[in-house]
């Protein structure tokens, strides 16, 4: 009988080719199903598949892949009922599809985050930003690739853009209004887990305009050297971002290692940055759908890719 393959299950057409040249090199047989355009049935007592990688993007709605997004919540929990080995399964795409759950998961861990209020209405804009140090953003709930972030310099500015309908509020109408955080040394830091565990960092430095902060993206290290982009198509827009590796201190790692483990993210990254108002470490993002930084062997020291698909073997046998 010919083995079950693995499932990657994803829409997006360009991300996760280093994940599939790697399953083919290791002659690990594959499907790609789509979550724009699938289905299932509750009554089935077995899948035909040895394992199911959940690489849905909450992204997905710029691509015209929203009836994936709330589709997968579902397919996930009948995926487990059954017993398949599902990484990235239901508890930890709940997180990915709601910062307001985010920031209640990192309240709940006592970790620090820019202060924010969830809304659901435009009207609650202006009151939502009382208390908070200007400037904010408003940032749809369900987000992913800086999708639907609009920084506020004042009151004002966000009082007339309420007042114009002019605030998005993404596929499930709700929002947060936030501290815009200033980042020290011009840089964010981005830690990858896998397995729940800590597997390397970047810092990302930027001009803190830009909020789509895809490492996949990247072109240059922080020394100028250009990276290889195998993941995004060739013909990416440079981003001027540059990137380099680095060791977070053990405080930050372990609280990473806690998040993830409590979300039920099994691969995943963690976005943190020091507030240069005051010198707090804050942690801002949490990405159940996390891409590898560009060749990643310029940058951390190895390829992550051939450890995750380590990990897959492992969680399939």
């Amino acid at each position: 009988m010919p083995a079950r393959p693995f499932a990657i299950y994803h829409e997006h057409p360009d991300w996760f080719r280093p994940l599939f040249a790697e399953l083919e090199r290791r002659a690990i047989p594959f499907v790609r199903p789509d979550p724009r355009a699938h289905l299932y049935d509750p009554a089935e007592r077995e899948s035909p598949y040895r394992l199911v990688f959940n690489r849905m993007s909450p992204s997905a709605y710029l691509r015209c892949g929203v009836q994936g997004m709330f589709f997968t919540l579902g397919y996930l929990t009948h995926l487990e009922r059954l017993g398949v080995p599902v990484v990235n399964g239901s508890r930890g795409f709940g997180y990915e599809i709601s910062k307001a759950r985010q920031l209640t998961l990192l309240e709940s861990l006592g970790l620090p985050y820019p202060r924010a209020r969830v809304i659901n209405h435009a009207s609650k804009a202006v009151a939502a930003s009382d208390g908070l140090r200007f400037p904010v953003v408003v940032k749809a709930n369900v987000g992913g690739s800086g999708a639907g972030i609009v920084k506020f310099e004042n009151r004002q500015v966000l009082a007339a853009a309420a007042e114009a309908g002019q605030l998005d509020f993404g596929v499930d109408h709700t929002a947060l209004v936030q501290e815009f955080v200033p980042a020290r040394g011009g840089h964010i830091t981005r830690v990858e887990t896998l397995g729940g565990k800590y597997l390397y960092a970047i810092k990302v430095f930027t001009t803190g305009e830009s909020f789509n902060l895809c490492p996949a993206d990247i072109c240059q290290r922080a020394d100028g050297v250009e990276l290889v982009r195998s993941a995004c198509p060739v013909n990416a827009p440079k981003t001027g971002m540059k990137v380099e590796g680095y060791t977070p201190p053990p405080e930050v790692v372990s609280a990473c290692e806690e998040i993830m483990q409590t979300a039920g993210i099994d691969v995943g990254g963690i976005e943190y940055m020091v507030d240069d108002r005051d010198g707090r470490v804050v942690y801002y993002d949490i990405n159940a759908l996390s891409n590898f930084v560009a060749d990643a062997v310029n940058v951390v020291g190895f390829d992550p890719f051939a450890r995750l698909v380590d990990y897959l073997e492992r969680r399939a046998a």
